[in-house]
């Protein structure tokens, strides 16, 4: 009794898990699906003005 107590309390706490990070990707506010919030500290005109100074 007391497995299958615990047993479903893992699997609510990884469908919980899972279903916060599919929400964090759909809420994400950055311009990438991911939601990582690494993309906000690469400054995309910046290097795109390189590139192009660059001839690339």
């Amino acid at each position: 009794m007391i497995q299958e107590v615990l047993v479903i309390i893992i699997f609510a706490v990884a469908v919980f898990y899972l279903g916060r990070i599919v929400w964090k990707q759909f809420t994400a506010k950055q311009a990438c699906a991911t939601g990582c919030a690494k993309c906000s500290a690469v400054d995309f005109a910046k290097i795109e003005s390189e590139l192009k100074k660059k001839g690339i």
